[in-house]
C-alpha cells in the first residue's frame, strides 16, 4: 500500500458489491456531472468530527451512530427525517446523563442508500433478476426494468442527500434540539412505556439537574450550546464512483476529503486488503469506520488498521464489531486484546444488529430485541475485562412506529411483523425500542464510568 494514491486509484483494484451498468457512456456522463456539483459536507466539519472521535478513543466521550438501514426515494419526506433526528437526540440525552460523557451524534443518513447483498441475483417463481441493491442503484419492484442499474439514480441520491442535510442543519442549529424540549419528549416516552417505572428514576434525576442549572442561570436562552447540537452524517463507502465524484482537495490543507459525508465506513464484505474499497478510503482524510465480523483474524485486523490509520491518529478509525450475541465475548475479546497490545488508537463501537438477523416463523426477516441487548451487554463485558473503553453503538433504527424487530417493552411478536413492516432491506428498531436501547447503554456506562470522565477538558468534545 505504498503506491501513490488518487481518488481514482481504486479503479485498478478488484471491487465487490458494485453493479454492472449496461450503458458505460451514460455512467461516465453522470460521474462527470457529479464531479462538478457542490460538496455536501466540508473538510472543516470532518476535521471537527475527527477531534470529537479522538475524545471517544481516549475514553472521554461516547459515539452514537444510527439511522436507516437503507434510505429510499419513495419514503423521503421531512417528517421521517425529523422523527429519526428526534429519537437520536432523545437517546443522546439519556446516554449523556446516565454515562456522564459527551455523546458524539452521527446519523446513517443523507447518503446511506446502497446495501451489500449476499447474491447478485434473486429468483422468484422461476424468474431470475438482479438483486435490489438500494435506491441509488436500482428499484425494489421485481421487474426487469426496475432491477436494471440506472446511473441517473446516483444523481437523484445526491440531490436527496443535499435536501436532507439542509433540513438536518436547520433542526440541529435552529432550536429544535433545545435540551429542555428533548427531555420533555423523553418524559412522554417514560410515561407511555410499559417499562415507565424502570426509567422514571433517571428521568427524575435529569429533571433535578435541569432545575439546578436553571437556578444557576444556565438556560438555553443564555447558553446557546444548550439549544444547538453538532450532528454528523455517515454511510457505507460502497459505490466508489459516487464517492470519487464527490472527493475534493481541501483548499486549506491540500488533503483529500470525501465530501459526500463526514464519516465513511467499509463493510465486512468489502474490507479485503487488496480491494478497491480499502484502497479508496485509505487516501481520504475523513474519519473512517470498518465493520469487524467474527471471521476477522487478529493479524489481518492489525494489517488493516495500519493501512487505514498509518499515523495511529486518535479519532481516525472506528472499529465496528458485529459478532452476534452468542459469540460476542468469545470472538471480540482476542481482537480487543491484540489491538491494545499493539498500541493502536481506535474507537471500538458495537453493531448489535447485523449479527442477530433471523427469519421469523411468519417468513419475515427480523431481529430479536433481546439478542440485540445481549450483544450490547457482551460488548461492554469484553471491554470491562480488557480494561478498554467501550466507545459507541452503531444500529439501524427509524423514528417511525414500525414492527420489524420482535420483542421489546411493546412485546412485538412474529404475528405483529406484518402490520407495519416497511423496511426496504433490513429490520430496524422503532423509536421505543431505540430508546430502550439508550437506557441500557446509559446503565452500562454508569456502571463503568470513572470520576475523571465526568468533565471533559476539551471544549470541542464537551457539548
Amino acid at each position: 500500500m505504498t503506491q501513490t494514491w488518487s481518488p481514482s486509484s481504486w479503479r485498478d483494484r478488484p471491487v465487490l458489491q458494485m453493479p454492472t451498468y449496461e450503458d458505460q457512456n451514460a455512467l461516465d456522463a453522470v460521474e462527470r456531472e457529479m464531479a462538478g456539483l457542490p460538496p455536501l459536507v466540508f473538510a472543516g466539519e470532518a476535521r471537527k468530527l475527527k477531534k470529537k472521535l479522538a475524545a471517544v478513543a481516549n475514553g472521554q466521550a461516547f459515539l452514537l451512530q444510527g439511522g436507516d438501514c437503507a434510505e429510499s426515494f419513495s419514503e423521503f419526506n421531512a417528517n421521517k427525517i425529523r422523527d429519526t433526528f428526534r429519537v437520536m437526540l432523545q437517546m443522546a440525552v439519556t446516554m449523556t446523563y446516565g454515562g456522564a460523557l459527551p455523546v458524539v451524534k452521527v446519523g446513517r443518513i443523507a447518503g446511506q442508500f446502497a446495501k451489500p447483498r449476499s447474491s447478485d441475483t434473486e429468483t422468484i417463481d422461476g424468474v431470475t433478476l438482479p438483486s435490489y441493491r438500494g435506491d441509488n442503484i436500482n428499484g425494489l419492484d421485481f421487474t426487469a426494468e426496475s432491477r436494471r442499474p440506472d446511473p441517473q439514480r446516483l444523481l437523484k441520491a445526491y440531490h436527496q442527500a443535499s435536501s436532507t442535510l439542509n433540513l438536518l442543519r436547520a433542526f440541529a442549529q435552529g432550536g429544535y434540539a433545545d435540551l429542555q424540549q428533548v427531555h420533555a419528549w423523553n418524559l412522554g416516552f417514560v410515561k407511555d412505556s410499559p417499562l415507565g417505572a424502570r426509567y422514571q428514576d433517571l428521568a427524575n434525576r435529569i429533571d433535578d439537574a435541569l432545575r439546578f442549572m436553571a437556578a444557576c442561570g444556565i438556560t438555553s436562552e443564555r447558553v446557546p450550546s444548550l439549544r444547538r447540537v453538532d450532528y454528523y452524517t455517515s454511510h457505507e463507502a460502497l459505490m466508489l464512483n459516487y464517492e470519487e465524484a464527490l472527493t475534493r482537495q481541501d483548499s486549506l490543507t491540500g488533503e483529500w476529503y470525501d465530501t459526500s459525508a463526514h464519516f465513511l465506513w467499509v463493510g465486512a464484505r468489502t474490507h479485503q486488503l487488496d480491494h478497491g474499497q480499502i484502497e479508496f478510503v485509505r487516501g481520504i482524510q475523513n474519519p473512517l469506520g470498518m465493520k469487524v465480523s467474527p471471521a476477522v483474524d487478529p493479524d489481518d485486523l492489525i494489517r488493516l488498521i495500519d493501512v487505514l490509520n498509518p499515523e495511529n491518529e486518535a479519532g481516525r478509525l472506528t472499529l465496528i464489531s458485529r459478532m452476534g450475541h452468542e459469540q460476542v465475548e468469545e470472538k471480540l475479546a482476542p481482537l480487543v486484546r491484540r489491538v491494545k497490545e499493539e498500541g493502536r488508537s481506535v474507537v471500538w463501537s458495537c453493531d448489535p444488529m447485523h449479527g442477530n438477523t433471523i427469519k421469523s416463523s411468519s417468513g419475515y426477516k427480523t431481529r430479536p430485541f433481546d439478542a440485540i441487548l445481549a450483544e450490547v451487554r457482551g460488548f461492554f463485558a469484553v471491554h470491562k475485562a480488557e480494561g478498554t473503553h467501550p466507545g459507541g453503538v452503531h444500529f439501524e433504527m427509524t423514528g417511525q412506529n414500525v414492527t420489524e424487530c420482535v420483542g421489546g417493552a411493546e412485546d412485538i411478536t412474529d404475528e405483529d411483523l406484518s402490520s407495519r413492516y416497511h423496511t426496504h432491506c433490513d429490520p430496524r428498531l422503532n423509536a421505543n425500542q431505540a430508546l430502550e436501547l439508550a437506557f441500557l447503554v446509559a446503565d452500562e456506562l454508569n456502571a463503568i464510568r470513572a470520576p475523571q470522565t465526568i468533565l471533559s477538558a476539551d471544549p470541542v468534545a464537551a457539548e
